[in-house]
This record gives structure tokens, sequence and C-alpha cells, in this order.
């Protein structure tokens, strides 16, 4: 654990815990040194922050987990699965979940393996209380943006569901540049029926505009693209 905490640490880390709190977030502690894990703790519940400690990778893969922002700080060297192992297997299930590597016996090798595989920071033990709070705040402002994202993309992906087959194909074809004639003769159909399947389109996807919808289609991907 930290090597003492510094007067103001953690009125200064209150600020930055407050919005972790507010949405119910979490910091899971998995570290197999129990004086560690309750001094992890201790801290992090002082700054208002809400808190899950774990002796060992496999009790924290067992446990279950709230739909919420998150954070894993995590030791490196542990009996049965390693900090590495869990890293992995944490990817293998595709669960997106920032991870703080905390270490008395790390290497330059072992935290560039780490940084490479996506962890948002490498804490040599011992660390200043602030150093670890810190990371903290990055991982959950992390993990909260890529929630949004993966939450405005369901919903986009919701929006584009709601197409007929035929204006999932006018869209295709108005992204990719055509006029309505030009979508007309290729779709076999008039001018003013793509018009309307058009402006269903529009109003379907919540676009106002030509560019907005070009927009929308590029964060779709492959799927929204003209065949």
């Amino acid at each position: 654990m930290a090597g003492g905490t510094e007067k103001g640490t953690r009125k200064e880390a209150r600020t930055a815990s407050a919005a972790a709190s507010s949405d119910e977030a979490v910091v899971y502690v998995v570290d197999d040194d129990r004086s560690v894990r309750e001094a992890t703790g201790n801290l992090l519940e002082s700054v208002g922050l809400r808190v899950h400690c774990f002796e060992t990778a496999q009790e924290f893969l067992r446990s279950p987990r709230p739909d919420a922002p998150a954070c894993l700080v995590l030791d490196v060297r542990m009996p049965g699965l390693s900090g590495l192992d869990l890293q992995r297997e944490l990817a293998r299930t595709s669960t997106s979940i920032p991870i703080i590597f905390v270490t008395g016996h790390g290497d330059v090798p072992m935290s560039v393996q780490a940084m490479k595989a996506g962890a948002i920071e490498f804490l040599m033990k011992p660390f200043r209380d602030q150093e670890l709070l810190d990371a903290i705040q990055k991982a959950m402002e992390r993990d909260r943006a890529e929630r949004r994202r993966r939450m405005e993309l369901a919903e986009l992906q919701r929006r584009y569901d709601s197409l007929t087959a035929r204006e999932r194909d006018v869209m295709a074809h108005v992204v990719a540049g055509l006029l309505n004639k030009q979508i007309g003769a290729k779709l076999g159909t008039s001018e003013v029926t793509v018009k309307v399947h058009r402006a269903h389109v529009m109003q379907k996807m919540k676009a106002d505009s030509l560019a907005e919808l070009v927009k929308l289609a590029q964060r779709l991907g492959p799927v929204a693209a003209a065949q």
C-alpha cells in the first residue's frame, strides 16, 4: 500500500470520487495480501468509493458484478491465476473493465505486457495514495466513456433495426451519395416512392440532415453500407 498519505490527499480526492459514487460505480480490489486489501479498501471507502475486495482472481471471476461503471485494482503475483492471467481471461470473455496493476515485484517486461494488453496504470509498491486515486479516477472516466459509447451504439442499432428492408436499401444508397432518381433506377421503383422511403429513414434514424445520416451510417459500419 502507499508509503503514507499526504495531508490533504483525501480531501483532494473527494471531488474526483463524488462522480464515481453518484452513479453507483464500484472499485474491485484483487490482492492475496489481506493487509493490502484492507488498507486499500479503507482508503477508497474514506473518499466515498464503493469497494469490493477479493483474495483471488478465481473468487473475483465467480462473483456477480453489478451493471455499473467500474475498475479493477489488481495485484500481479497471486496464487493460482495471476493478475496477468486474469487480464487475459477477461479479454477472452470480452469483459470490459479498466485495470490498474499494483505490485511489489514488477519488472519492465511485465509492465509493458500489461499496458499493451490495455491496463490503465502499473503501480509499484509502495506508491502514494494519490497515485492510486488518480489512476482510479482515470479508469472510471474511461469506463464511463466506453459505457456511453456502447449505449449510444445500441440505440443507433435499435433505430436501424426499426427500418424496413426497403428503407435500409434506400438509406445505404443515400449515404453513398446517389440522387433519388438514381436510387429509384437501382431499386426498380419511382423517384416519388424513394422520397417517401427517404423521409421515413430520416425520421426513424432521427437525422436532421444528410450529413448527420452519413455520420450515423459510419458509426453503424458495414451493416449500413450498400450491397
